[in-house]
């Protein structure tokens, strides 16, 4: 399971969501264009710092964003082969 990855398509659906291109993104949280791009695609390890802006832009409390986050990796790990019946282990 890709954890920085199932950020990334998070932070994705978000800024989608919002209508929010990643320049708008980066200005709002005072972040690169490029550093949002590589957050959005699974390259980069974002900082709690980050997160806070992130979370910030998007109008949501820092936990709301992890609560989801969480969501998004219980579900992703249920779909791992291990997990499936029948799945190899």
């Amino acid at each position: 399971m890709d954890e920085i990855l199932i950020f990334g398509t998070l932070v994705k659906e978000l800024r989608n969501q919002r209508d929010l291109s990643q320049e708008k993104l980066a200005a709002k949280t005072g972040l690169d264009r490029t550093f949002i791009s590589l957050i959005e695609n699974g390259k980069r390890n974002p900082t709690l710092l980050t997160l806070l802006k992130i979370s910030g832009a998007f109008g949501l409390a820092p936990s709301e964003l992890m609560l989801e986050f969480e969501k998004r990796l219980v579900e992703a790990e249920e779909k791992t082969p291990e997990n499936t019946p029948g799945g190899k282990v």
